[in-house]
């Protein structure tokens, strides 16, 4: 009696143990013990050679790795939610199906969206450095590292999605004014319930806001969203929170806004050209006017295993000639 060959399933990263025993168990899975990540050259060859790949958001799978003309991909399941780093139209084209991992992430982005917003008013950061730096500090005093109350602030939200809401309920409960920009209106209940006022001119918004908070996916529609000219619609002393993608914002201008004091100050979790991150943001989170962290808003235990077991489910639904529950279509970006 044959045995059924299990599909070869190549994993960019390393992912948690849990998630790489089940798919070792399941498929022939070859993983990434060492972390180190693939070049172009090795997701090359492995689209040449697996049934399926498992890549992550930083993992660029172009159209010229799609369509080289021995690619024997039948699935890209990839490790993240959004699917900015696939070309998805050329995947789609070729007859492979594409899948993420959504709706896993929503609290972990969204607490520390929130912890953003608290950290940069406040110059949480700025203050920690003080007893971690070997700065000297005299005490308490009454005018020291004062920052800004969040409490009847306007916050307003670009991307009302799912990450967006979940926002917008933190903050309320800080006491700040909901305001979003979103292709159309969320549903009057939830409108209701968030006390949300909905704005279909971002530029209006912006110019309106006390705290920007991006929360939209990178798309070629939001690329450079956040432009040069909107930019400069934002009051001088209002802040800007990123827990999204870098290259909503054309960074270089919110860097030179900054210097001038003609923004108050950011709070980035994400870069326009990461892993590189512009030293000039580095001096000035070093001169306390900015806020950096390192890609860390969807970073806990609990949602990269849950990431990992919707790709497992995605993957097996496909393979056992099913819809997979997470299947991302061009005409969905």
């Amino acid at each position: 009696m044959s045995v059924k060959k299990k599909p070869l399933v190549v994993v960019t990263r390393k992912l948690p143990d849990s998630i790489e025993t089940r798919m070792r168990e399941l498929f022939d899975a070859r993983l990434n013990l060492d972390d180190t990540p693939m070049t172009p050259e090795q997701i090359a060859e492995a689209a040449r050679t697996a049934d399926v790949l498992v890549p992550t958001v930083t993992d660029l799978i172009r159209d010229d790795v799609i369509n080289q003309a021995d690619c024997k991909l039948k699935m890209i399941a990839n490790f993240g939610n959004g699917v900015d780093n696939i070309d998805v139209a050329a995947a789609h084209a070729r007859g492979i199906t594409v899948t993420n991992t959504p709706k896993v992430l929503t609290e972990d982005t969204a607490d520390m969206t929130m912890a953003l917003i608290l950290a940069v008013p406040r110059r949480m950061i700025e203050g920690a450095s003080i007893l971690t730096d070997g700065k000297h500090w005299a005490g308490w005093s009454p005018t020291w590292m004062l920052g800004h109350r969040i409490g009847g602030k306007r916050l307003g939200i670009i991307g009302m999605g799912r990450i967006g809401q979940a926002v917008a309920r933190r903050a309320r409960a800080f006491g700040l004014q909901i305001h979003y920009h979103n292709r159309r209106p969320v549903a009057p209940v939830i409108a209701d319930e968030l006390g949300a006022t909905y704005w279909e001119s971002l530029d209006q918004m912006l110019a309106r806001m006390d705290i920007i908070s991006v929360n939209c996916p990178h798309t070629p529609a939001t690329f450079h969203l956040l432009s040069a000219r909107r930019l400069k619609l934002i009051r001088k002393e209002a802040y800007i929170v990123n827990t999204a993608r870098g290259e909503v914002i054309d960074e270089d201008t919110l860097i030179k806004l900054i210097e001038a004091g003609e923004v108050g100050g950011a709070g980035l979790d994400v870069y326009e050209h990461e892993p590189a991150v512009n030293p000039k943001l580095v001096r000035l989170a070093k001169a306390g006017k900015v806020t950096l962290l390192p890609h860390m808003g969807s970073a806990t235990i609990e949602g990269r295993v849950e990431m990992g077991e919707k790709v497992i489910i995605n993957i097996r639904t496909f393979l056992d000639n099913h819809k997979p529950p997470d299947r991302v279509l061009p005409s969905m970006l």
